[in-house]
């Protein structure tokens, strides 16, 4: 699938070759959001993308790509199942666009891309984590103007 979004931007599945590059724009995000990225520290980048790997299709990647073909955004997720979700759903669980792109739509064309594959995979819904935080104000609207409904905040437990 190869997309083409606002002002020239394109979006299609991460390769397999191009798993690297995913985890190095993940490493990004993580180093924006600071604490709530400490718990990682640098990525052991060889050893995730074996394991993503070893997923096969619960798990996918999508990047935006500028009109001189860099990389300036990313969106993994995975597939869970859970009978509340009526079966196979989908989990966003990182996205990122270069702070120099946003507000110009690449996150959308990012989540149309995820929409789609969902659909693919015959999903019923999509869940992503938007805390409610002020702090996450603008990430959470930005889902509910594409659709999304916010049902709180997820809870973890490391289990390191």
């Amino acid at each position: 699938m190869k997309k083409t979004g606002p002002k020239g931007i394109r979006v299609r599945a991460a390769r397999p070759a191009e798993r690297r590059l995913v985890l190095d724009l993940v490493e990004r995000l993580l180093a924006e959001l600071g604490e709530e990225g400490d718990e990682t520290g640098l990525l052991p980048k060889q050893t995730l993308a074996a394991s993503w790997g070893r997923r096969g299709p619960l798990v996918a990647a999508f990047l935006a790509f500028d009109s001189s073909g860099r990389a300036i955004g990313v969106t993994t997720l995975s597939e869970s199942w859970a009978a509340y979700a009526g079966g196979a759903y989908g989990i966003v669980n990182e996205m990122y666009v270069a702070p120099e792109h946003r507000s110009r739509r690449v996150g959308a064309a990012l989540i149309a891309a995820v929409r789609e594959h969902g659909r693919s995979r015959g999903w019923r819904r999509i869940d992503v984590t938007a805390p409610e935080s002020p702090r996450w104000d603008r990430s959470r609207r930005f889902y509910e103007n594409l659709g999304f409904v916010f049902t709180g905040p997820k809870l973890k437990l490391l289990l390191v």
